[in-house]
């Protein structure tokens, strides 16, 4: 049998997106140091492979399941995709302190459900018009970047002063506040569509499929080479990403505190990048040539990064990042990809 929600599309706020993505980021912001001590004191010959394959391994399982839940969601609607992603994500947060082996080992297994960001995107485009929606998006983007200028600091702060079981009580705190925030405050935000209330809805194989859209990404040659502009453009992004706060630890030798504070300035840049330079960039210059400047600064920043030796050259090319300028092909191929899938 199908229903339509009870909840008006005035309750379904882009608030609700912002605060479920600023508490889970912040959980595990506060995580950043005790984290990397905690897989150097696990993995202490292997340190950068485990990290890798943690993170690979989750990648590719999120890869694999994200196409499936994004389907289920818009039959059962967001709410409760929201809850059980927002809940596996979190789940390995108090095992870090509780047995190590389970807490990388959750994270890893947390990536089938690990797509909180493709289910609040969908979520904020039920209730905001087309021209509204890369507004939103930016909001979204935003307060993710803006939990992770604070929650290092107070983690490294709270580590230094209490010690890491504080510091992971309290982001298990957090946790437990987002999920209860996405049960009993967050609205469902498929008021106006027919949603199912019983689990005998068939899902096709290519619903389900995640090599489904690669497939029909083939067919138009613009969004091809944008796709691939995309892929190569995240492909260094998601390997300095996975280790890069790990090798300023055990390479370049950072401190907790130096660590806080470098992801606090570059956090505090990308916010303002997002705000302020981008719309500037694609109305004076255009889209392409926004592309072709983003793509530049990334090729010299991870250049740096990669040739740097001395922790003022690793700060240098920070304050010279602007994370806009690296994510701007995916901005601007959102649209098209929502025509494909």
């Amino acid at each position: 049998m199908l229903v339509r929600s009870s909840h008006g599309r005035g309750r379904a706020k882009v608030t609700h997106a912002v605060v479920v993505i600023f508490l889970e980021f912040f959980a595990w912001g506060l995580l950043t140091t005790p984290m990397l001590t905690v897989l150097h004191e696990t993995f202490p010959r292997h340190t950068f492979l485990m990290n890798g394959l943690v993170q690979g391994v989750k990648g590719f399982l999120s890869f694999l399941s994200a196409p499936l839940i994004g389907a289920l969601s818009d039959i059962w609607g967001r709410k409760s995709f929201l809850l059980l992603t927002v809940f596996f994500t979190c789940a390995p947060i108090p095992f870090m302190r509780i047995s190590p082996w389970c807490y990388f080992a959750l994270i890893s297994l947390s990536g089938i459900f690990a797509v909180t960001f493709s289910v609040i995107f969908a979520y904020v485009a039920d209730i905001t018009e087309e021209q509204e929606r890369s507004t939103a998006y930016g909001l979204v983007s935003a307060t993710f970047a803006a939990s992770l200028v604070t929650s290092p600091a107070i983690g490294a702060y709270l580590s230094a002063q209490y010690g890491d079981s504080l510091v992971a009580l309290v982001a298990t705190v957090i946790s437990v506040i987002d999920i209860a925030f996405v049960f009993f405050v967050v609205p469902e935000s498929l008021p106006d569509k027919m949603r199912l209330t019983s689990w005998g809805f068939p899902i096709s194989w290519e619903q389900a499929d995640p090599f489904a859209s690669l497939r029909r990404v083939g067919k138009d040659t613009t969004v091809l080479l944008i796709c691939v502009t995309v892929f190569l453009s995240y492909l260094p992004e998601a390997g300095q990403y996975s280790s890069f706060f790990l090798y300023l630890r055990q390479v370049i030798e950072f401190s907790p505190a130096a660590i806080a504070a470098f992801i606090a300035m570059v956090g505090i840049l990308s916010i303002v990048a997002q705000t302020l330079f981008l719309s500037i960039l694609m109305r004076t210059i255009g889209n392409k040539n926004t592309v072709l400047l983003g793509l530049g600064f990334q090729l010299l920043q991870l250049t740096w990064y990669g040739f740097g030796s001395e922790p003022w050259m690793m700060w240098a090319a920070g304050t010279y990042r602007s994370h806009v300028l690296n994510h701007i092909p995916s901005s601007l191929c959102s649209g098209v990809t929502l025509c494909i899938t």
